[in-house]
């Protein structure tokens, strides 16, 4: 089994300190970050989305999964600094005004980092004001991903993502939305560019707005 192999295993099975080792002894051997994160660190995150897919893992191996990639990303901008600058896309993500929940956000954005992006996190109780003043103040923004649980703030939710659409009539960012209280044909309805169910699926089309 290659080091690579062993690093792609060592993810898939959620062990953050054997994958920072690995990702250690990779660079010790001048294998390219590139090829790190290209032919290990995001082949395992996908095998593990699959197989949350198909309800052969759950989310506290997703989230330990999620880790390993994270301590292998920070190791590898340690040592190549230009590599740190290549960024997938910025996502601004929050929980809608009136919803405090941000179990689901958090794993949207270990997802979304883990994917190789940046990530903007509001935090939860994010109002429509909050939300256009990051928008604006982030001009390199891809994506705004907008989550609740309660069905009581929907409305809110739906404000949010018209103000965000009447802010960017280029369309210089995607608008995705999620959580307990989103069903599709909502979304659909407020106008949003995505919805998803969980979070290896937001993340996995959140690549798909990148060109």
């Amino acid at each position: 089994m290659t080091i690579l192999e062993e690093l792609k295993h060592a993810i898939e099975e959620g062990h953050p300190g054997e994958a920072e080792n690995l990702v250690e002894k990779a660079l010790g051997q001048r294998i390219d970050s590139v090829r790190i994160v290209e032919e290990a660190m995001m082949p395992a995150m996908r095998a593990v989305g699959e197989d949350y897919k198909n309800e052969q893992a759950d989310i506290l191996r997703i989230l330990a999964a999620a880790r390993s990639v994270r301590k292998g990303f920070e190791l590898i901008e340690t040592h190549d600094r230009p590599f740190e600058r290549r960024n997938v896309g910025t996502v601004i993500l929050g929980t809608v005004e009136g919803d405090l929940h941000d179990v689901g956000k958090n794993l949207v954005a270990i997802m979304f980092r883990s994917a190789g992006f940046k990530v903007i996190d509001l935090g939860v109780d994010v109002s429509e004001k909050q939300f256009l003043k990051a928008v604006r103040r982030t001009p390199e923004v891809s994506i705004v991903c907008i989550s609740s649980l309660l069905s009581t703030a929907l409305p809110e939710m739906e404000q949010v993502v018209k103000s965000l659409r009447r802010n960017d009539p280029e369309g210089k960012y995607k608008i995705m939305v999620g959580g307990g209280a989103v069903t599709r044909q909502l979304a659909k309805q407020m106008g949003a560019d995505a919805y998803t169910e969980n979070c290896v699926e937001a993340a996995e089309v959140a690549k798909t707005f990148i060109v």
